[in-house]
């Protein structure tokens, strides 16, 4: 994972506008039968206006759809994805800063989709919901 960000919608309880404070690791492995895509990941990231650092680690799975699978492959035919029809998430986040302490409180679930543009990197867009305090 060499880049990403972190920002939160404007009806979240915490402002959040963090970027990569270096580059991210993400281990994947395949299921035996092929059919998915075992996520194990691993970031740390800088909040942009309280200068902190945010651990984050998820964990998921990715359903290799035909759709996915043309992404995978780099098809000339791949199409971004759609959420929720095949990566799914559970994150969880570390900070030292009490402002941004309630993040460790929080479960947090996301769905996630590949974004495929022309004569661009293939990357992975996740919309996190937290579902319990």
């Amino acid at each position: 994972m060499p880049s990403g960000t972190l920002t939160s919608h404007p009806s979240f309880n915490l402002s959040v506008d963090a970027v990569f404070a270096s580059q991210g690791n993400d281990y994947i492995r395949n299921d035996p039968d092929g059919k998915h895509m075992r996520l194990d990941a691993h970031a740390v990231l800088k909040d942009k206006k309280l200068e902190s650092l945010i651990y984050v680690h998820y964990t998921g799975t990715v359903a290799i759809t035909p759709e996915v699978g043309k992404v995978l492959m780099g098809s000339e035919e791949a199409k971004t994805t759609e959420f929720g029809n095949s990566s799914v998430i559970h994150l969880t986040f570390e900070t030292g800063d009490e402002k941004l302490k309630e993040l460790e409180t929080g479960v947090f679930v996301a769905a996630g989709r590949f974004v495929v543009e022309k004569d661009k990197p293939v990357t992975v867009e996740y919309r996190v919901s937290r579902v319990a305090v």
